[in-house]
């Protein structure tokens, strides 16, 4: 079985793409910007297979994983098995799935002899109506509303929605790494990555499946969003929110404006996951979301036994 892996780059977009929509999946990473934002991170390496298939592989903190093929639900077990060869034959090791969504679970309904598959609580996207989040009505939201009225009160006159596209990468980059030193030394490990991710983004969007939107304030740019959309899902996955913290509101009201100008569509909003870190937990569960996507760690049992046979 000859497998080639290649790094993943812009100009493969247009043509991976082709792969996502094929089956349902309600993560974050049912669409091809999720890989592309953390391919430097975590070194991601891609291979199509008989136009039916693109099989991912990953290295993070030194060790080998892969992703599940990107497929039709029925090609699935098939691609699952060539992933699996790949690491035994080819690497040398047992197989390991980083994060694996429900209906794949589901699907492969793996022996619990051979493999291992643990729920990863951390790992789960947050999903929300993309109705409430747009109108922010109810009591759950009230709170968000107000932090809304307040930014609206505060800079009456003085705001505006735009959508954002490539010519607009320069401001962005201004923005962006203000906001990043204003974080200082108190941010996670990952966060320099996430910032050359955007930037990667914004210097090849052009080639990219992308919305971006921003909230200018005395014309300057004070917040801005990335997102794509899953269209067998009818959902947003917002990839990417930054707001001048100083502004109460704002987050508020890029998210909401985000959603209205860019995904008038959309039915579900995913909002990733939260890392396991407690004050982003405690921000994606204060807008109420309707359900999560659940995400597990595959792993091969026994990848030694059939290696003495």
């Amino acid at each position: 079985m000859d497998i080639q892996f290649q790094k993943l780059g812009a100009e493969n977009f247009a043509e991976l793409s082709k792969y996502y929509g094929r089956r349902h999946d309600n993560t974050c990473d049912s669409v091809m910007l999720d890989n592309f934002l953390w391919a430097d991170y975590y070194h991601v390496h891609f291979c199509e297979r008989d136009d039916k298939a693109v099989l991912w592989i990953m290295k993070i903190l030194g060790k080998m994983y892969a992703s599940l093929p990107v497929c039709a639900i029925e090609d699935m077990p098939h691609y699952f098995k060539e992933i699996e060869q790949y690491f035994n034959d080819n690497l040398h090791l047992p197989l390991e799935i980083y994060l694996a969504d429900q209906e794949a679970v589901d699907c492969l309904n793996l022996p619990a002899d051979r493999y291992s598959v643990t729920e990863l609580p951390d790992a789960k996207d947050y999903l929300y109506s993309a109705e409430a989040l747009k109108t922010l009505a109810g009591k759950a939201l009230h709170k968000k509303k107000n932090n809304l009225n307040a930014f609206k009160k505060a800079y009456e006159g003085r705001y505006e929605y735009r959508t954002l596209c490539c010519s607009d990468g320069c401001e962005i980059w201004k923005f962006l790494d203000q906001w990043r030193e204003g974080k200082g030394q108190e941010v996670e490990g990952h966060l320099d990555y996430e910032v050359e991710g955007i930037h990667e983004i914004l210097r090849n969007c052009s080639m990219l499946s992308v919305r971006m939107g921003g909230i200018y304030v005395d014309d300057r740019l004070e917040a801005f969003s990335i997102g794509s959309y899953n269209s067998k899902e009818k959902m947003a996955i917002i990839h990417i929110e930054k707001a001048n913290p100083e502004m109460r509101g704002l987050y508020q009201m890029i998210n909401q404006q985000f959603l209205i100008h860019e995904f008038p569509e959309a039915e579900i909003v995913n909002r990733e996951d939260d890392m396991g870190l407690p004050g982003l937990r405690q921000a994606k569960m204060s807008y109420a979301p309707m359900d999560f996507a659940r995400k597990y760690r595959i792993k091969q049992l026994d990848f030694e036994a059939q290696s003495a046979e």
